[in-house]
């Protein structure tokens, strides 16, 4: 089975690009982060061409998160329980389902903007009930991972140059340790080989010419817990999805298991 994850960066702006990608990838499930669509514009029919069910959780502006698969979308569960409120409202941020046999989460953890931010407080808070939401499934004997766009480096060498990201979100020991917090569940990251270079980058800024440069950070992550880490035969990150004209910041990270 070939599982991804992708941030998409608004699937109206990528589609063209998701369609061509799930065709020659052969990717059976995707978790896909940032929609920036509704479900009622969800390319639902699109995808259902290729032979990909969905699950969405969406509602405009600029966040959204799903789960498209080729092999069965059962125990659909929509939204994080127990997940704190942002200004008055639970954001489309997580979403859940059961496919062939393997458990995936799709989240897009909050940004955090800027540390003295109540954004940053948001993030921690939701940290900390995904952590809460996940522990029984990490726990379970089936295979079962959280992959997605974490916004959270977890480790200097995952950005280009620490010193660049000082005093900044993405990288505070605060974050770390709540990323720390939901690995002690009974997850373990699954990481990724670069296809170039020698860091896994997942992101890179469409400024000052990081891409080209691989000014990036490993942020979008795949935490298993251990049936599904001892199924792992391979994970490599598709740089070349980066590429070119329309395309996302971020790349898609493809893991393969034998189930």
């Amino acid at each position: 089975m070939r599982i991804a994850t992708w941030n998409v960066n608004s699937i109206g702006a990528r589609l063209p690009r998701l369609l061509a990608w799930l065709e020659s990838s052969g990717t059976d499930v995707l978790c896909l982060q940032e929609a920036k669509c509704t479900a009622e514009q969800f390319p639902t029919a699109e995808l259902r061409e290729l032979g990909y069910e969905a699950a969405v959780n969406a509602t405009g502006r600029w966040n959204g998160v799903a789960v498209l698969s080729r092999v069965g979308l059962d125990e659909v569960v929509t939204g994080l329980p127990g997940g704190p409120e942002y200004e008055g409202e639970q954001e489309p941020r997580a979403i859940s389902a059961t496919c062939g046999g393997v458990r995936v989460w799709s989240v897009y953890v909050p940004n955090g903007r800027d540390v003295e931010h109540d954004h940053y407080g948001y993030k921690l808070r939701w940290f900390e009930a995904l952590r809460d939401a996940v522990a029984a499934d990490a726990a379970a004997d089936r295979p079962f991972a959280v992959l997605g766009d974490y916004n959270v480096a977890p480790t200097d060498e995952d950005v280009y140059d620490p010193a660049v990201f000082e005093g900044l979100t993405h990288v505070t020991p605060a974050e770390r340790a709540a990323l720390a917090a939901l690995r002690d569940t009974g997850l373990s990251d699954v990481v990724p080989r670069p296809l170039k270079y020698d860091r896994p980058y997942t992101y890179w800024d469409y400024r000052q010419l990081c891409f080209p440069k691989n000014r990036g950070m490993r942020i979008d992550l795949v935490y298993g817990n251990a049936p599904f880490a001892g199924a792992v035969k391979d994970a490599y990150v598709d740089r070349e999805e980066r590429k070119g004209k329309g395309a996302s910041d971020h790349a898609p990270v493809v893991v393969d298991l034998d189930v």
